[in-house]
């Protein structure tokens, strides 16, 4: 492929007249090198970024497209108000003095069950009880039997009925009509729910829909003074500077600590919890598709830099038959313009096709039909495309425009020199840009831009004292001939050693990396429960009941199980000082103020929890012991005072000691607990956390007997979350294909960057006598040589990265084997020799007349 560029036959510049324009010139050399072969790897490695970043791109915007389109039904009003108490009468008065419409809701989770005529059968569901102006915006859809379309109705249950998601009778065994038991109460069946407008993406409700009327939660008794529940008052109205006026006032209360507990929802904020997930797949596909389009680079820098070696002699010939350096730069330009734009849209087309890929596999997430994707990443592609070009594939190139004409009898002459460093820093500089706009995150960004370039410049560094160091290891009088033939080619090029090197390290790396987190990352996340961890959790118990609930757990059975109060308070004050959401810049700090705890007391300390600072005293008066995430969190230490307010009581307390708590331990936990057997004279329930017993009918007479508790099934929860993590993966998996194409990419660019310098060498060895077997020998080593070390660099580097994800960023404990270096080494050694195989093969094909005759031309 390369030698067209050598011989005169071949080249432009033997049909080329002094007079031809730039553009004439570059259209001509396109479809040379076109056929030669000699743009394969720019069109494949510019076509792969883009087509990742596209893919992304175009999934993105549908899906926040989508998200705008439903707002307001997702939000169910203009504004909504939510707080984890009734809705501050203020806001009700300032609506109805606004001319507004409001409407309250009220969701939580609770059991329900089927009567015992009918098996008495119970399940977890999300309650959600509903006035008569509800929905405000949208439209609630029921149907009177499983599998009829949805009707729109404009009501809502009358009281003493109840309207169902569907998967709930099939779990109870009834039917509509039938009786449903919620606590105390006892409601009729009558429709089911086919769309809630209000309900938020469908991955957030693990449990099935149960809508009652507001009249009839009084009469469940579900409702206790320590109960999680979430009041929503939406507002809508027909002017919307009258909804804006409402939306300021709201805010500014909000603001000023006029309303604890509550936060203001509109279009603007949106409800960041109901696409969570979504947006955090986005991010890994993000990242993915950026460390594709970084490899990409990699490989646009060493395949323009091959190209440039390759036109050395033809530019000179250009120069000889009176062609301008502007000519030949414009020349170059225009060609490298062209193929940037076909590679883009190439890429963009294959971008476009893969994202529909990402619609199927989100389908779980995504329930709605996404609206049409708008122009920005066609736009974005043929950015990121042209970029490429211009950044990396284009600096060097130019400097062909600088051949002198004496090459062509002075081979040692105008010799291929390193890009400026201000050309390359700009090009670098507006790539990595263009990046941070993409990831749509300056952390992520930050880290896949900064990351990739630190790991670049180590490499760098590591490669050349590895070079240095080896000629010093290999005694060339005891070593065979192929191995000191090997070292001697890679020590007499350490410039082409360090590129090749870092340039496989960085492509191993991202592989590496792969398998790292997609094996140990992804069996952590899903691993099954050990055999003894609660697969039940329990909340919602009454003190009067609590003596009779831990002896049905006995009688059933069940004689280990976590068993602590659960006291709800508000922390309002530290060392004497009030606090507010903003005395704190981080988000988690701010939302942790402006909400209430889960406390809990107990007279020793949890058996899984483990004492990292101070002491903890049995029976101590005024002490507390607090996590230590949620210590730094909010700047707390050992000696802090705290002061809740429990149910309006005051408490205060001094911290004591810190724990490290285990939240994927499936055991019961808490932000703050109280060293002491008992609290008085605050409200409490009590949580249980056990493994069930294999006993047909447990759950429903434990329900049965103790109608307001709630009952989580774990176990059935965590297999929905796993399935809505499995989407993600294997998202990120098919976005990754990518990657390694980009990764091979790279590892072929490096391996045949020198392929001309190579057959020049072997053939004058070839000519004084060496033999072919001999020249294969050499070559095998010294790309064995070459894949070993990178692979072992790449492999150090991605457990390092992989461990520091696993800790602060999945927040689980990892190490990986031992043997990962040395099984990186050996797959980039396998992987060095196969591209060498595939890319080199000719080389020692080729006659060494022919080698001889070009390197003298």
């Amino acid at each position: 492929m390369t030698s067209s560029a050598a011989s005169p036959a071949a080249s432009p510049a033997s049909t080329v007249s002094p007079s031809i324009s730039g553009w004439a010139l570059g259209w001509r050399t396109l479809w040379r090198d076109l056929r030669a072969g000699e743009l394969r790897l720019l069109i494949v490695a510019v076509t792969l970024a883009v087509a990742a970043l596209t893919s992304v791109g175009f999934f993105s915007d549908r899906l926040q497209s989508g998200l705008q389109r439903d707002a307001l039904q997702l939000l169910g009003g203009d504004v909504v108000v939510v707080s984890d108490n009734p809705t501050p009468q203020r806001f009700i008065d300032e609506v109805h003095a606004l001319g507004l419409r409001g409407s309250s809701t009220m969701s939580f989770p609770t059991m329900a069950r089927a009567s015992d005529a009918q098996g008495g059968a119970s399940r977890l569901v999300a309650l959600k009880s509903v006035d008569a102006d509800y929905p405000l915006r949208g439209a609630l859809q029921v149907a009177q039997q499983i599998g009829q379309p949805g009707e729109a109705v404009r009501g809502v249950p009358a009281p003493g009925e109840a309207w169902v998601d569907a998967p709930l009778l099939d779990s109870l065994s009834i039917g509509v009509g039938d009786t449903l038991l919620l606590g105390d109460a006892t409601l009729k069946v009558a429709r089911i729910i086919v769309i809630e407008p209000d309900r938020g993406a469908g991955f957030m409700s693990f449990a099935p829909r149960v809508m009652i009327n507001t009249q009839d939660l009084p009469a469940t008794g579900l409702v206790q003074p320590a109960s999680r529940i979430t009041y929503r008052y939406a507002v809508a109205g027909d002017v919307p500077r009258t909804v804006q006026q409402f939306k300021t006032f709201a805010t500014d209360l909000v603001e000023r600590h006029e309303a604890r507990g509550v936060r203001v929802e509109s279009l603007d904020s949106g409800r960041p919890e109901m696409h969570q997930t979504l947006v955090r797949a986005q991010n890994f596909l993000n990242l993915v598709a950026l460390l594709a389009a970084l490899l990409s680079a990699v490989a646009v820098a060493l395949a323009a830099r091959g190209f440039a070696n390759d036109h050395l002699d033809a530019s000179a010939m250009l120069r000889v038959l009176g062609q301008s350096q502007r000519t030949i730069a414009r020349a170059y330009a225009f060609e490298f313009t062209l193929i940037g734009l076909f590679a883009s849209l190439l890429g963009v087309a294959l971008g476009f096709a893969v994202h529909y890929a990402f619609v199927w596999m989100f389908s779980g997430l995504v329930n709605a039909v996404l609206p049409a994707a708008s122009a920005w990443p066609v736009l974005l592609g043929l950015g990121v495309g042209l970029t490429l070009m211009f950044a990396f594939g284009l600096p060097p190139v130019l400097q062909l425009a600088q051949v002198p004409p004496l090459r062509v009898i002075r081979r040692d002459l105008g010799s291929f020199k390193p890009v400026s460093l201000l050309v390359l820093g700009i090009g670098i500089a507006g790539f990595a840009v263009l990046l941070m706009a993409v990831s749509r995150d300056l952390t992520l960004g930050g880290i896949a831009v900064g990351g990739f370039a630190a790991a670049v410049v180590l490499f760098a560094v590591l490669a050349w004292l590895a070079v240095k160091a080896l000629r010093k290891l290999v005694n060339e009088s005891t070593a065979p001939r192929w191995l000191v033939l090997a070292t001697r080619q890679i020590s007499a090029r350490p410039a082409y050693a360090v590129v090749q090197v870092s340039s496989l390290s960085v492509g191993l790396l991202a592989l590496v990396l792969l398998v790292l987190l997609r094996t140990d990352l992804i069996s952590s996340w899903q691993q099954a429960t050990p055999p003894d961890a609660p697969n039940r959790f329990v909340i919602n118990v009454l003190p009067e009941q609590a003596d009779d609930f831990r002896q049905a757990l006995s009688q059933s059975g069940v004689q280990k199980f976590d068993w602590y109060p659960m006291i709800r308070g508000r922390l309002v004050a530290v060392n004497g000082r009030a606090v507010n959401p903003d005395d704190f810049a981080e988000d988690r700090a701010k939302r942790l103020v402006d909400r209430e705890f889960n406390l809990s007391n107990a007279a020793e300390p949890p058996e899984h929890n483990m004492m990292v600072g101070g002491r903890w005293t049995p029976e101590e008066k005024d002490a507390i012991s607090v996590e230590e995430g949620i210590a730094k969190t909010l700047g707390l230490k050992l000696g802090d005072t705290l002061r809740f307010d429990i149910g309006g009581i005051q408490n205060e307390a001094r911290i004591t000691s810190l724990r490290k708590v285990d939240w994927a331990s499936m055991r019961a936990n808490f932000f703050v607990m109280y060293p002491v057997a008992h609290l008085p004279d605050v409200p409490v329930t009590y949580l249980a956390a056990y493994r069930a017993p294999d006993k047909a009918g447990f759950d429903n007479a434990l329900v049965h007997q103790f109608p307001n508790i709630t009952n989580v099934d774990l176990s059935a929860t965590l297999q929905q979350v796993q399935s809505v993590l499995g989407q993600v993966i294997r998202a990120v998996e098919f976005l990754f294909g990518f990657t390694l194409a980009a990764g091979l990419v790279v590892l072929f660019a490096a391996v045949t960057a020198t392929r001309e310098e190579r057959a020049r060498e072997f053939a004058i060895m070839r000519a004084v006598g060496a033999r072919a077997q001999l020249l294969q020998q050499v070559q095998r080593a010294e790309l064995v040589g070459v894949g070993l070390l990178a692979g072992f660099l790449a492999s150090v580097v991605a457990v390092a990265v992989g461990w520091a994800l696993a800790r602060f960023v999945f927040d689980f404990n990892w190490s990986a084997p031992l043997w990962v270096p040395l099984a990186g080494a050996a797959s980039g050694a396998l992987l060095a020799l196969f591209a060498g195989w595939w890319g080199l093969r000719e080389v020692l094909r080729r006659p060494v007349v022919d080698t001889l005759r070009r390197a003298v031309q």
